[in-house]
């Protein structure tokens, strides 16, 4: 599974930092993204790790939302700054985990956290 926390309430430029750990039984795990679905929206891609070298990011964060991973936490971050209104959205972590009992990679979705920018 995974467990995403860190939304909340922020003003406008303000920051956030969410988190997102896997638990269970894991032998690996290769790509994890964030993903964002605000009301009245499809679910878009905000930010990527398709392994521990390689970040990719939607245009509308560059430069103000930054990923990371720490694998030995087995938990992607996503950096939050210079929030704006329109980040405003439910975030969900995936990751494309492989378990001890398997020989096949399956992605998987965290729970959602809800962030709100006021502007």
């Amino acid at each position: 599974q995974l467990q995403a926390s860190g939304g909340g309430l922020v003003q406008a430029g303000g920051s956030l930092r969410l988190s997102c750990a896997a638990s269970g039984s894991i032998r690996d795990i290769n790509a994890m993204a964030w993903f964002r679905q605000a009301p009245g929206k499809q679910r878009e891609l905000v930010a990527s790790m398709p392994n521990s070298e390689i970040t990719t990011y939607a245009d509308s964060v560059k430069g103000r939302f930054a990923i990371s991973r720490d694998n030995s936490k087995k938990t992607v971050y996503l950096q939050m700054n210079s929030l704006k209104p329109e980040d405003t959205a439910v975030y969900y972590c995936n990751a494309r985990i492989l378990r001890s009992s398997s020989y096949i990679y399956v992605g998987y979705w965290g729970q959602g956290t809800l962030v709100t920018v006021s502007s």
